[in-house]
This record gives structure tokens, sequence and C-alpha cells, in this order.
């Protein structure tokens, strides 16, 4: 019998299961169910105490929304990683199931975690349907900057490459934001400003921040990042640090080698260019108004 026959007779045995894959590929199963289900390599949970909205489902480009609800009570969803970030953008699949014979089910969302509040214990999170990237502006730009991301296919950039990243403990932190390490000798000075701080270990093992200056100071290396992460960082947790790119022509070319792959248009004129007026007692030949890179 199909799930849809099962339907049919009136008298169901369903509920939901949702199957939630982090980014750092971690997959959790819930259901709304009062007894565990299995499908799919999922072990989908009863004890999270998970519900949802009626998903709202319309033909077109239109988004797919619901909220999910759920109590802080899953020994594999915790608190402290809903306010770490882990699960911002997480993908979510939701089945309708017969419980009493699981090969009976249907797809019912596919999607990703929206924005998440948590308030006396338990959680709110907003379902996005698959459509929700549709509505997001994109095109290029053309400015003089670069609109690549340093090692992306348009950058083409390899980040593994030797002087370029290296890997360290923490040796103290202040106010979050300002990490101190011992020397790092194969990276020149400074080139970890506009890069990328990953952490390898502790309790904020797999979170990102980005790095706002790179300086020496009593001998030490100095990192300041924009944001404080969402979880703390210790002395002795390892970090990958990956140097930076402030997206001009000139960094490109001198510190990379990549202008080949440079997506600005450095040449490209500005508005004080263009609003440019002939004055006396300034050269006005008509010539370049910008310097060679």
């Amino acid at each position: 019998m199909s799930l849809i026959e099962h339907l049919a007779t009136g008298a169901t045995t369903i509920c939901r299961a949702w199957a939630l894959e982090r980014r750092d590929g971690v997959v959790l199963g819930f259901t709304d169910h009062d007894r565990d289900l299995s499908f799919e390599g999922v072990m989908f949970r009863a004890e999270a105490g998970l519900t949802a909205r009626a998903l709202e489902q319309v033909t077109g480009l239109a988004v797919d929304n619901s909220e999910a609800v759920g109590a802080l009570r899953d020994a594999g969803l915790r608190e402290e990683d809903i306010l770490a970030g882990r699960y911002d953008g997480a993908a979510l699949r939701i089945w309708e199931v017969n419980w009493a014979d699981p090969v009976q089910r249907r797809l019912i969302f596919r999607g990703a975690l929206g924005e998440i509040t948590r308030a006396g214990g338990a959680f709110r999170a907003e379902l996005r349907g698959l459509s929700e990237p549709l509505g997001q502006p994109g095109g290029r730009i053309y400015h003089a900057a670069c609109s690549a991301v340093l090692g992306d296919g348009a950058c083409r950039f390899d980040l593994e490459t030797p002087g370029y990243f290296a890997e360290s403990a923490v040796v103290s932190v202040r106010d979050g934001v300002e990490i101190s390490f011992d020397p790092i000798d194969t990276v020149g000075p400074g080139w970890f400003a506009f890069g990328r701080l990953m952490v390898l270990s502790g309790a904020a093992e797999g979170l990102v921040g980005h790095i706002r200056d790179d300086r020496m100071r009593e001998g030490l290396r100095v990192l300041t990042l924009w944001d404080s992460l969402r979880a703390p960082i210790a002395p002795g947790d390892m970090v990958r640090l990956t140097v930076g790119c402030d997206k001009q022509a000139a960094t490109c070319r001198l510190k990379f080698d990549n202008m080949l792959n440079f997506q600005g248009f450095p040449h490209i004129p500005g508005e004080d260019w263009m609003t440019a007026y002939p004055k006396a007692g300034q050269v006005n030949s008509g010539g370049a108004r910008r310097t060679a890179l």
C-alpha cells in the first residue's frame, strides 16, 4: 500500500519527520511521533519535542514558508550550538510518514533554516524553501575593486600555497576580538589583515572569524577580528589563519601574482573624474588621471 492509499482509508497513522544537516556535516533527525523512527540512514528522535506550523506552499517562484518550534532538551540540539550559529542555513527536509510503516512517506518540504530565536528553554526557527535564493539581488557590479572572494572559482588562487596560511595555538584573548599568537615567520607581516580565522579545536571549533588588523606587539603576532566569535575561544585552542585581500589591483598583482584573474575594473572612471573640470594653475593636458598599477 502506498501513502496515498493509506491516506484514502480515513484511519491514518501519520506523523512528520525532520532531517537537519548542518554545514559541518552533522545530521540530526526529529519527529513529532511519540516513538523514534528510522529511515534513509537517519534516526528521527521523538524526545526533541519539535512541532511545526502548517506549511504554506504555492506554485510559481513565491517563497514557501513555515516555522518549526521545539524545546531545547534533545541531546544533539544544544542552546550553545544555536547561539554559536552552527544551525544557521542548515539544510532541512520534512517528510509526512506513516509511522506504522515508514516506507510509506512523502517529502513535503526541502529548504533551509532561516532566522532562529530562543527564549525560555525553547527555540523558534524560520523555514525557507528552495525558491528563497531566487529573491536575492544578483548580477555583476562594475567598480575598481575586485568582486571575487579570495580563493573562489573566479579568483582561482590556491589558498593551500605555502606562505599564505598558518596553523597556530592561541596564546591569549582580549575582549573576544584581540587574539595573540607566537611569531609566525612563514607569513608576511600584515598579510592576515582582511583574512579568515577558523577555529580547529575548543568550544568554538568550526567557527570562522574575519580579521581586521594584523600587527606585532611585545613579541607576539596580534590579530584583531571585526566581530567576536559566537562561542568562546581560549588559550591553547588551535586555529587556521588565512591571508587576506583588500580587493585592490596592486594587491592582486604584488601579493598574489594573480592579476590574470582580477575581477575588478581598476581603470573605470570614478565620480571625481566624471565631474572634474579645468582649473587655472593646474596641468590640463588631457593626460591620464590615474597612476599605473
